[in-house]
């Protein structure tokens, strides 16, 4: 699994002209579900995404976590992220997995956030065009392994 994670002022979520997910001050996460993912890497990026300090303390320092901060967590599923890009001029798709198994991951990686992040979680529309809007703040953009 991973997550393409990017500090934002704000983030929204948009499927046919209707925003279906949207935050202000927190973290945008594009998750990539990979074959073999299940609930020990739901459970690894769960504690990643809410803990992974990126947030500045009172010294400007990144030392405050999701947790910390009480922002919200806006989820994207994007298989795109598994791409095999390693050689050729086109990605390859076999390294993400199938979209029925990534689905039943994501939603359970969504569950396990929504569970432990009270502050709120919102997600886009699995399997849709979604139109992704973001205001990344720094910037700061890292992409977290499960």
């Amino acid at each position: 699994m991973l997550a393409l994670i990017q500090r934002v002022t704000s983030a929204s979520v948009t499927v046919d002209g209707t925003t279906v997910g949207a935050i202000g001050p927190g973290l945008l996460a594009l998750v990539g579900i990979e074959p073999g993912d299940d609930e020990p890497q739901v459970a690894r990026m769960t504690t990643r995404l809410l803990g992974y300090r990126v947030f500045a303390d009172d010294q400007g320092r990144m030392n405050r976590s999701l947790a910390d901060s009480g922002g919200g967590l806006l989820l994207v599923s994007q298989f795109t992220l598994a791409a095999d890009t390693r050689s050729g001029m086109r990605p390859g798709f076999s390294t993400a997995a199938d979209p029925g198994e990534a689905e039943r991951i994501f939603g359970r990686l969504l569950e396990s956030c929504r569970k432990n992040h009270p502050p709120g979680v919102e997600t886009g529309r699995f399997g849709a065009h979604m139109v992704v809007s973001l205001v990344n703040d720094g910037p700061v953009t890292f992409l977290l392994k499960a």
